[in-house]
């Protein structure tokens, strides 16, 4: 017997990984005072970006000796300046166990052709950070967007290493509680957790990585987009709102107000329980249904944002072919929308459970994520 069809829908059905959510108190309404036609040099526009820098570091508890930028292009822009200025002084090591950290991989072996110690892990599975030598320069992702699985701590990371760790946090940064200490350089985008609008960037640096930057001169020659130093010392007005381009004034405001609304959840601790409750609900659904399962291994390193599901039920043949049919069925019924796996990862369903969802919302859609699955299985048990 065919089963129900779900009586209602998520409010947001919006479950993308990138860019996620708005706020759910969000409305264009709340942009009204943005500094739109206003330079970004002005006082107002300078005004506005101090003002995104200190309230990050307010929320996130970065120490006052970090030093906090925004850059252009997003996390990637972020992730690739760090690179091309930092490394090269000593060994790299790059950890790598999803798509985006494959991606840094590249750029450093066959772009910048630094001499790199590889390590990797199959989606769903993590690299024994006890296994990395920190006294080289160390390349990894927090929480891999793509794969579903994160960094459970800090504690593999020593306190006395020689070489710096370069962290893109990017699907971690207001979800996660990242150990500042453990890290020198750290990169995030305003369009993952806190739903901000893409193009900007984030960009922190402890005092370790500023003395990097003011004794090391790369042996490339750097874009402008990327130089963060003038005559050997590192150009402060980068790290107190003076951008390197002109940044989008209409972007700052979205930021500006959903760190607003950060506060009024009650700041990390708060968005990061909202994560938590949003990811459990999926968590547990895995647990009362035998079809269906987290992709990442071990739940000491599942991600409390980019849930990633496989599905598991022997009679599907075509893995990529089921999960796509079931992800366009919700988003043809307006349950979900963007769902589906990353295009590079194990075939299943990516959903994003930061703290702009409702767990409510996510409670509805394991109604139609349970409805859809059986649909799309007596569809495919008819055509064989």
């Amino acid at each position: 017997m065919a089963m129900t069809k779900p009586a209602s829908r998520p409010n947001n059905p919006r479950f993308s990984s990138g860019p996620c959510a708005k706020i759910p108190t969000f409305e264009l309404a709340k942009l009204s005072d943005a500094a739109l036609g206003r330079s970004h040099r002005a006082a107002v526009g300078k005004a506005k970006l101090k003002a995104a820098i200190e309230e990050t570091r307010e929320i996130l508890g970065i120490p006052a000796d970090y030093r906090i930028g925004i850059v252009p292009a997003s996390d990637t822009g972020a992730v690739e300046m760090a690179m091309w200025s930092l490394l090269g002084e000593r060994k790299a090591t790059m950890v790598a166990w999803e798509s985006f950290g494959a991606g840094w991989v590249t750029d450093v072996v066959k772009q910048l052709k630094i001499d790199a110690e590889v390590k990797t892990a199959d989606y769903g599975q993590i690299v024994d950070l006890a296994t990395v030598d920190f006294d080289t320069d160390v390349v990894f992702t927090w929480n891999g967007t793509t794969s579903g699985v994160r960094v459970p701590n800090g504690d593999a990371i020593p306190a006395n290493r020689a070489g710096l760790t370069i962290c893109d946090a990017t699907s971690a940064a207001f979800a996660q509680d990242l150990p500042w200490d453990k890290l020198d350089v750290t990169t995030f985008s305003w369009q993952k957790v806190m739903g901000g609008e893409a193009a900007h960037g984030m960009l922190i640096l402890s005092p370790r990585a500023v003395e990097r930057l003011e004794s090391y001169t790369p042996a490339w020659p750097l874009p402008k987009i990327f130089r963060l130093t003038k005559g050997g010392k590192l150009i402060e007005g980068i790290f107190v709102g003076e951008t390197i381009n002109t940044p989008s004034m209409l972007a700052v405001e979205d930021y500006l107000v959903a760190l607003d609304w950060a506060k009024s959840v009650g700041g990390l601790k708060g968005l990061m329980a909202r994560a938590d409750a949003n990811a459990k609900v999926l968590w547990d659904f895995c647990d009362r249904n035998d079809w269906i399962a987290n992709l990442a291994d071990d739940p000491a390193t599942r991600s409390n944002t980019s849930v990633c599901l496989k599905f598991t039920d022997e009679r599907i043949k075509d893995g990529a072919a089921f999960a796509k049919a079931v992800a366009k069925k919700l988003a043809d019924y307006n349950a979900a929308y963007d769902i589906g796996a990353y295009r590079d990862a194990p075939a299943g369903l990516r959903i994003w459970c930061g703290a702009t969802i409702e767990a409510a919302d996510v409670e509805k859609l394991t109604l139609w994520l349970k409805w859809a699955f059986e649909e799309v299985m007596a569809e495919q048990t008819e055509a064989v």
